[in-house]
């Protein structure tokens, strides 16, 4: 069973859907066993980090999914809650990543809405069968600062973090769910792990 970790961020539908779509049973939920249970969990998000940061924290999400120890993949703002601290709503996160999550500076169009490429870091898992032409999708206006982790970056405005990973934790900042059949391929590549 594949678990997507309800705590009150937008998109978690859209990514049951693409799951579903690739054959893989699937739930939304917060309850803590099933998401231990889980193959695989998946820590999606559209929405304010701070906001989410105290959900977290009241339902006790923050420590349990920090002590997953299956493949975990944050997507848009569940990566950017993965990382140690967010300028929106000046929180602190989970820590998983070392980095900081910024706001794009006042210059040009935020947020970086639309289709952008990769650059790949060699031989990653995540992006088996996918090039540096591949586009995918982003909206945000806050981005995680490259660091050690970070496994595949994009230019908007300037260099950022476009995916990371750490022991079993897997990012992306971009959406798997709405980058059509490219997103299919790596969201289906995080499955098969």
């Amino acid at each position: 069973m594949i678990a997507i970790v309800k705590y009150n961020a937008g998109n978690s539908t859209s990514v049951k859907n693409a799951v579903e779509r690739l054959g893989f049973t699937c739930t939304i939920t917060n309850d803590h066993q099933a998401l231990k249970n889980a193959s695989k969990v998946i820590f999606p998000g559209v929405g304010a980090a701070s906001r989410a940061m105290t959900y977290l924290k009241e339902t006790g999400l923050d420590k349990l999914i920090v002590a997953l120890d299956q493949p975990v993949l944050g997507i848009c703002l569940g990566q950017q809650l993965l990382c140690t601290h967010s300028e929106e709503g000046n929180v602190d996160c989970l820590g998983i990543f070392n980095a900081q999550v910024k706001k794009f500076p006042p210059y040009g169009s935020v947020p970086h809405m639309g289709w952008n490429t990769l650059a790949i870091r060699p031989s990653q898992a995540l992006f088996k069968n996918i090039t540096e032409q591949d586009d995918v999708y982003f909206v945000h206006s806050y981005y995680c600062e490259l660091s050690k982790y970070t496994i595949a970056s994009c230019d908007y405005i300037t260099t950022f973090s476009a995916a990371m990973q750490k022991d079993n934790f897997y990012a992306t900042q971009f959406h798997p769910e709405k980058s059509a059949s490219v997103g299919e391929i790596i969201l289906n590549n995080f499955l098969q792990l």
